[in-house]
Formats: structure tokens, C-alpha cells, sequence
């Protein structure tokens, strides 16, 4: 106990940067949606669904009329998407991660309304919505 006493802005200081250093991986980027924000946002329009699984997990079922640009294809793929940078785009993932760095790469190229389905096919499922095949 007498180490942390004397020792406490040492590890005060250690704490804080560890913190910071972790900060950035913690937070997800970009605007968030639980399936029922994304079913609203779909029922109101001008949205497009982009599904950024691989095609196997695209395959096995995804949201309606979501179109399939796998993560690891979404740089060469990007020109298809030119067309719906006036819509908002709801980026569906396998977990958060994968379309938070899909959401990354497409803020990058200049979509302004980029939202996440938060907790993937998975909370969409859960939630009792429908998925295509």
C-alpha cells in the first residue's frame, strides 16, 4: 500500500497514457443504428444497404436489397458506389469492427451519411427482422 502512496502520480500518469493509447481502439467511428433505427431510416428512403460480409456469409442471408462488396473488395469496388452518395448508406457487418472500417474507408471517399447496423446480422436477426436469401 505504502508503493501506491508514494508512488501516486507515477501511476496516475501511466493510467492516463494507457488510456489514451487504448482510446481510439475502443471507440467505434462513424453514426451507430440499432435495428430499429435502420428499419426507420429504410421505411423513410433514399437509403442503400451495403453489406460488407464475405459472399458465403452474403449467401446465408442478409438484409433486403443489400448489395454484397466484401470489406477486402470495398477499395477496388468504391466507383460502383458513386451513384448513392447523395443517400444514406447503412453498412451491415459481420461485427462492428468490420463495418466500422468499411464506414472508415467510405467517410474517406466522400459519403456523407454513413450509418452502421450496430451488432451486425446478428442484432438484426435477434431483433426478429427479415433476412433474404
Amino acid at each position: 500500500m505504502k508503493f501506491f502512496i508514494d508512488n501516486i502520480f507515477l501511476i496516475a500518469i501511466v493510467l492516463i497514457s494507457g488510456g489514451a493509447l487504448l482510446w481510439p481502439a475502443l471507440t467505434v467511428r462513424g453514426k451507430r443504428g440499432t435495428p430499429q433505427d435502420i428499419t426507420m431510416l429504410i421505411n423513410r428512403g433514399k437509403t442503400t444497404i451495403l453489406d460488407v460480409r464475405d459472399a458465403k456469409d452474403y449467401a446465408d442471408g442478409h438484409l433486403p436489397d443489400a448489395k454484397n462488396i466484401p470489406l477486402a473488395d470495398l477499395d477496388k469496388r468504391l466507383p460502383e458506389l458513386d451513384k448513392f452518395k447523395s443517400r444514406s448508406l447503412i453498412v451491415v457487418g459481420k461485427s462492428d469492427a468490420r463495418a466500422s472500417a468499411a464506414a472508415a474507408k467510405l467517410g474517406k471517399a466522400g459519403f456523407a451519411d454513413v450509418v452502421n447496423l450496430e451488432g451486425g446480422v446478428a442484432a438484426w436477426q435477434k431483433a426478429g427482422l427479415p433476412l433474404a436469401k
